[in-house]
């Protein structure tokens, strides 16, 4: 049986601008960040780990998806393997304090970066 709510997450993710679906992937490390917080206060380790593997996974690509020819791209790829290797530790740990500054972080990113679409959409009209 399909999920409408599935489907609807698909196209939106097909047909969004890459700006939106960098927008999509902060998001999303966020949300599975916030997950899996809630896993460790509720003693779930294992929904935790998984949470965290997801996010560690969105890190990953958006790190591989980087272009480090312009030193905006190097920061940025420090930044990620920062946030990767907290991850690991937060994970290994299962550290709710770890998170918090991964989510910390991750907001800042998101949040950069939504302001740069809106800025950019603005100039181009």
């Amino acid at each position: 049986m399909n999920n409408p709510y599935a489907s609807y997450r698909q196209n939106a993710v097909s047909t969004a601008r890459p700006g939106e679906l960098t927008l999509m992937l902060y998001s999303g490390a966020l949300g599975f960040v916030r997950e899996a917080a809630q896993h460790i206060e509720q003693k779930n380790m294992e929904s935790a780990h998984r949470a965290i593997l997801r996010a560690q996974d969105i890190v990953l690509y958006l790190s591989d998806t980087l272009n480090t020819e312009y030193e905006v791209g190097q920061n940025l790829a420090l930044l990620y393997d920062y946030l990767y290797r907290r991850l690991v530790e937060a994970n290994v740990k299962k550290s709710a304090e770890i998170l918090a500054e991964v989510l910390e972080l991750l907001g800042g990113l998101r949040e950069a970066w939504e302001q740069a679409l809106k800025t950019a959409s603005t100039a181009a009209v």
